[in-house]
């Protein structure tokens, strides 16, 4: 007798005893998940490999490669476990770091020791390249200026660049050069919406990790509660950001502002000479932080538009661009209070918001679930729900079509109850045939989709349950991994279409392209292929955004 058939035989498992053992299993799960060092799944780091490849060479993607994999390592260790001069492993991690796409450190020990430099690469930071046209396409429509376009682009392309070799990149083929004081005027722009900030630190130190603890009083009991420390990426990236006063400031000196003022007229002009010149020397790149910030708002947006409405998706519009600067991080959990005044005021600056009246307002903010809070009547939003809901929507959508109707329903009800339910529960719940709903939860199951825990009762007569549930963290991370591969493939599918007629598609003239028929229905078959692998690659990155970077 097979599983399936034997399930469907099972009694019904008395309520009372179903709740204490999924209570137990859940508390067991919670205690085995502890926190842990987050780790980058194999298609991610071929995804990784695979990119840095395509655009610095094999050499530099070994480097790479072996940085992602072991973490990180000093140049000593880099040249021994590549097996590779060391001159190219020192011009690939030049590369890297150049490409914002690895960090040197120092770390100092418990005796205050500080070892040799230490070299990381950064993950998201090479996930980040494909998103160079979403980042130029947020700079153009926003600030309206070809000319931040363009040095954004050069930033983007070339990495680390100073003042003076923006502006040459920018004069490059041109009859009439830009000059540094044009430039600088398109770098301040950008700078003043923090799309541009200063490279960090060259080699920050990193100190050995305090455990901190946050006590807690209830009554006369006190409860501690130990937090995870950072991870060695997290540390080092901490370090090495310059402080929030010369981030975005383009001034040498902290006396000096971007346009060269001063607090004093006493400052000699040799001063001001050489800190304009020190200002050009300072080196700058493109703030990935501050457009991945744009996106996840905007997804977060889209969402609310269409799970809600467009009222809703404006006042949360209205909110995040009100709170935007006052947000640290990319994945903040709940929006910055406001009041329901200061959120109609930036409601009704917006063409759509006009028409919505206070009251509108309001209702909308408990539509999005944020009740006023009682002591200062402000409101705050729960953007990690937000964020969890288009997850869950995303999965279900896959499960949709991979599955059908009935197992994405089945699914749907236990993502739902975030809890286990047994077999003949579910069943009767989604109106799906108990001979057909055992076989379809075990595909989920099998697939990864599902978490399955099996329980034996010993009582009069001996039963076995199965019970069923989405643990949405793990399933999270295995359609992440799933994401990867499938833009891994998508990558090398399009890479292979290009070089297979790269001649057609780039080399030859429009003019004989269009004088020949066979030759113009091949290059159109291109295009359209072309078109559709970047389409999709596009919307793939969304949702991995979605999973990896909201």
């Amino acid at each position: 007798m097979s599983w399936q058939s034997m399930a469907a035989e099972f009694p019904r498992v008395p309520p009372f005893l179903l709740h204490a053992v999924a209570l137990s299993l859940s508390l067991s799960l919670l205690l085995c998940n502890r926190p842990r060092r987050r780790m980058v799944s194999e298609h991610g780091i071929k995804l990784a490999v695979h990119l840095i490849t395509k655009h610095f060479g094999t050499v530099v993607s070994k480097v790479c490669e072996t940085l992602i994999r072991k973490g990180a390592l000093t140049l000593e260790q880099l040249i021994r476990f590549t097996e590779l001069q060391k001159e190219q492993v020192r011009n690939s991690l030049l590369v890297l770091i150049q490409h914002n796409c690895a960090q040197p450190f120092i770390l100092e020990n418990q005796d205050g020791i500080k070892t040799h430099t230490q070299y990381l690469a950064l993950f998201d930071n090479i996930l980040h390249r494909p998103r160079f046209p979403k980042f130029m396409e947020i700079v153009k429509r926003q600030l309206d200026d070809e000319l931040c376009v363009v040095v954004l682009e050069g930033l983007l392309r070339n990495g680390r660049l100073n003042l003076k070799q923006i502006a040459d990149n920018v004069s490059e083929g041109k009859e009439n050069p830009v000059t540094v004081d044009v430039v600088r005027e398109s770098l301040c722009k950008l700078l003043a919406v923090q799309y541009v900030e200063r490279c960090p630190a060259p080699e920050p130190v990193v100190y050995p990790v305090v455990e901190e603890t946050t006590i807690k009083k209830r009554g006369a009991k006190f409860a501690k509660i130990f937090q995870p420390p950072l991870t060695i990426e997290q540390r080092v990236l901490e370090a090495s950001v310059p402080g929030e006063a010369i981030r975005f400031s383009l001034a040498a000196d902290t006396g000096f502002n971007a346009d060269r003022e001063t607090n004093s007229d006493d400052i000699p002009m040799t001063s001001v000479e050489e800190n304009v010149f020190k200002e050009e020397l300072i080196p700058w790149r493109a703030n990935f932080e501050e457009f991945m910030r744009i996106l996840r708002h905007k997804a977060m947006i889209e969402n609310v538009r269409t799970r809600l409405d467009d009222a809703a998706a404006t006042v949360l519009s209205a909110i995040l661009e009100a709170t935007r600067t006052a947000e640290k991080k990319v994945k903040v959990q709940n929006s910055v209070p406001l009041s329901l005044e200061t959120i109609f005021t930036e409601v009704v600056k917006t063409e759509t918001g006009r028409t919505m009246t206070i009251d509108r307002v309001k209702a909308t903010l408990v539509q999005l679930g944020c009740p006023s809070r009682v002591s200062d009547d402000s409101y705050t939003i729960d953007l990690k729900n937000i964020i969890e809901l288009a997850r869950n929507e995303e999965v279900e959508s896959i499960v949709l079509k991979r599955y059908g109707n009935d197992a994405y329903r089945m699914f749907r009800l236990l993502s739902k109850a975030n809890r286990f339910l047994e077999t003949d529960q579910i069943a009767e719940s989604t109106l799906v045939e108990k001979k057909e709903a055992p076989k379809l939860l075990y595909r989920l199951w099998k697939d990864n989709y599902l978490h399955m825990e099996k329980l034996q009762v010993m009582a009069a007569k001996q039963s076995r349950f199965i019970l069923w549930k989405v643990d949405k963290p793990l399933l999270w991370e295995y359609v992440l991994d799933e994401m990867y591969h499938a833009a891994l493939n998508l990558n090398l599918r399009m890479d292979f279409e290009l070089e297979k007629d790269d001649e057609v598609l780039f080399r030859v003239s429009k003019d004989k392209i269009e004088g020949s028929k066979t030759l113009k229905t091949k290059h159109n078959r291109l295009l359209n292929v072309y078109y559709l692998l970047g389409s999709s690659l596009m919307n793939l990155d969304d949702a991995l955004m979605l999973f990896h970077d909201f």
